[in-house]
């Protein structure tokens, strides 16, 4: 464990308190996550930053519900607030699957145990904090507090709930990355300030009577329809959430009100985006980069997958609908300098067991690293949710040159073999023709870089769809961009003597999407060769223009009327037609094909060999290309079940 002492960590137990000397602490912070000491896990950034200016600071993770609270009470009474973050995932789709079943693992505990963790932990904790120390304020932040500050559909419950303060008890929501509010809140409340006074603090949520909301309800603010007008009527609740995707991705955000149970919660805008420097001194904090010692002998999946990864960048423009990653980190993307991101590789390469491989050097998009608006003033006045969609902005630069410069520089270190990028890459950025040809030359230069030196074999990239109009519901390029991408893939691969697979991600039962659109996806992704296992069927998750669609049936920002998915068995008829090639699938993809009314589908997905009751299996329908004839003839006669030809998968996975 490279020699760390267990004061190196932060501490979790009243020993480890008093090893360090400490008495009181000013905050104690319980977690739904395994404690890993990591920049990846907001608990060790949070608890870090806390340290570094002077607090003391525990971490209690995964704390025991049950009987009689024990591991609440252990650490006493904190002189400031309990803080509580459910973990870095929604704690409900940690849990459950799309089907609403228990998934049979956590990733982020020992061992991927389930159970370690309740529904809601920010609600539960919440809860428990109140009843055992009613007088000591207890304080949200994380992922699940910050995509449910105000009225939101909740998939797993079916039923719009109210802003999350509501219902835990807690006293305050420190929304979005809570570096700068967290540190304010303690100032505030060590120069004595009550915490129901503290209402100035931005990206924060607050419940008050009208009366007391600081300067009144102005006409700068954003008045929201209330919780209980959004139960009344859907439409004003998909009304409403134009107004807050809008609020959250702005450089000077408005102030949103919103009435609930007599009283408001009021959404205080968030702080400006980070600097370099500010997001440096975050990453640059004295992390061991190691799970906590107590957990010796246990593996942590969520840690093992980014172990050897460095984050490079914080924010996303891409402004997918489905996707919460603006809501909690804002669209502008803030990087972290060269130097110090160098610093976190040496610490990578100086780890005992790293061979010389880096997993990722990424961020929410792995190519967004340096862009940003050419002029700053035109990005203050904009409300666009996303930079690259409809179109991409004119005023994005798009230049790669900055990001090509630090995976030079990582690769030409002592130690490192090869980097990998695993995070996701927007293709779109790669074929955009910039006035700039600097620009567009970078981007030619990493395009083929990227598929040189940085895939172990298999790039994935995120398609989402085939069908143009659910695409733009999804906030996702044309389909046609996949084929410009994959045709310059497999040149690449070509001139370079390569053999690799490009894996693209599909998802079902999107807002608007029908039987008949997933029906031709698999008819162009089979002659695209593809046996498809990166997929998922569309999960609502709060604070996504995808889930309010879902929820309403409206088009937040038109109001026009939008079709979902919504029964298991019409989940199931779309999510089925990813898996054509499997003959147990057949005879109801053909039933499914005659009731919509395309029977000519199934010609084009079976190759006119019909289907008599049993499964048949045909080579010719596992693709179209040319190049597999011979293969396809060759194994015409004999069936192997387990056939694959070179490029497919068997297993699907979640994403």
């Amino acid at each position: 464990m490279c020699n760390y002492q267990l004061t190196d960590f932060l501490p979790t137990t009243k020993k480890e308190c008093e090893l360090r000397g400490w008495g009181q602490l000013d905050v104690i912070l319980f977690s739904g996550d395994a404690y890993v000491d990591h920049p990846s896990f907001g608990a060790a950034v949070i608890g870090r930053m806390l340290e570094a200016n002077g607090y003391r600071v525990a971490i209690v993770p995964q704390p025991d519900w049950h009987g009689d609270y024990r591991d609440f009470k252990k650490l006493g009474r904190p002189r400031l607030f309990f803080a509580v973050s459910p973990g870095a995932m929604d704690s409900m789709v940690n849990r459950y699957t799309a089907n609403r079943r228990m998934r049979h693992d956590d990733a982020y505990t020992p061992d991927g145990r389930h159970g370690m963790r309740p529904d809601y932990p920010s609600i539960v904790y919440s809860k428990i904090l109140k009843q055992l120390f009613p007088d000591v304020p207890v304080v949200l932040g994380g992922i699940e507090a910050s995509l449910r500050r105000l009225t939101h559909y909740d998939y797993w419950e079916d039923k719009l709930k109210k802003c999350i303060l509501c219902e835990s008890g807690a006293d305050i929501i420190l929304y979005g990355m809570g570096e700068k509010n967290t540190l304010q809140l303690c100032r505030e409340l060590e120069n004595g300030r009550s915490i129901k006074d503290v209402k100035d603090i931005p990206q924060t949520v607050y419940l008050a009577k009208k009366e007391d909301i600081p300067g009144g309800i102005t006409d700068t603010d954003i008045v929201l329809h209330s919780h209980e007008e959004c139960l009344r009527n859907k439409k004003a609740q998909a009304e409403n959430f134009r107004h807050i995707e809008e609020e959250s991705n702005k450089m000077h955000a408005q102030r949103l009100i919103q009435g609930v149970d007599h009283q408001f919660a009021v959404v205080n805008p968030p702080y400006p985006p980070m600097t370099t420097e500010e997001l440096d001194a975050a990453f640059d904090l004295p992390y061991t980069r190691m799970p906590h010692p107590k957990y010796k002998g246990k593996t942590i999946p969520a840690y093992e997958m980014i172990k050897f990864s460095v984050n490079l960048h914080r924010g996303w423009f891409g402004g997918c609908a489905f996707c919460t990653i603006s809501a909690h980190q804002g669209k502008f993307v803030v990087c972290r300098s060269k130097e110090s991101i160098m610093r976190e590789v040496k610490q990578v390469i100086a780890m005992p067991d790293f061979k010389g491989y880096l997993s990722d050097l990424g961020g929410p998009s792995a190519n967004m690293y340096g862009m940003h608006g050419r002029n700053p003033k035109a990005c203050e006045r904009c409300r666009r949710p996303s930079c690259i969609n409809p179109q991409i902005c004119p005023n994005l630069v798009t230049d790669h040159s900055k990001l090509l410069d630090i995976y030079h520089a990582v690769d030409a270190l002592p130690g490192i073999k090869k980097s990998f990028i695993g995070s996701g890459v927007r293709y779109d950025l790669l074929l955009h023709k910039s006035k700039d040809e600097k620009s567009n030359e970078a981007a030619r230069q990493y395009t083929r870089e990227l598929i040189t030196r940085h895939v172990s074999g298999r790039l994935k990239v995120a398609p989402e769809h085939t069908s143009d109009r659910v695409l733009r519901l999804m906030r996702k390029p044309s389909f046609s961009q996949f084929y410009d991408f994959k045709r310059i893939f497999d040149r690449i691969n070509r001139e370079e003597g390569l053999n690799q697979q490009i894996i693209p991600y599909f998802i079902s039962s999107h807002p608007g999407c029908k039987e008949e659109d997933m029906a031709e996806l698999a008819v162009l992704t089979k002659n695209l060769d593809f046996h498809l296992e990166q997929v998922q069927d569309f999960t609502p998750t709060p604070m996504t223009v995808s889930t309010e669609t879902w929820y309403t049936g409206y088009d937040p920002y038109t109001l026009e009327p939008v079709s979902s998915a919504k029964t298991p068995r019409e989940k199931l008829a779309q999510r089925q037609f990813f898996f054509w090639y499997k003959p147990e699938e057949r005879a109801s993809i053909e039933r499914e094909l005659r009731r919509i009314g395309r029977p000519d589908l199934i010609s084009k997905l079976y190759d006119g060999v019909h289907y008599h009751g049993r499964a048949h299996y045909d080579p010719k329908a596992i693709g179209s290309s040319p190049e597999r004839t011979d293969m396809r003839e060759k194994k015409r006669k004999s069936f192997n079940p387990n056939f694959q030809p070179r490029g497919f998968g068997k297993k699907t996975k979640k994403r």
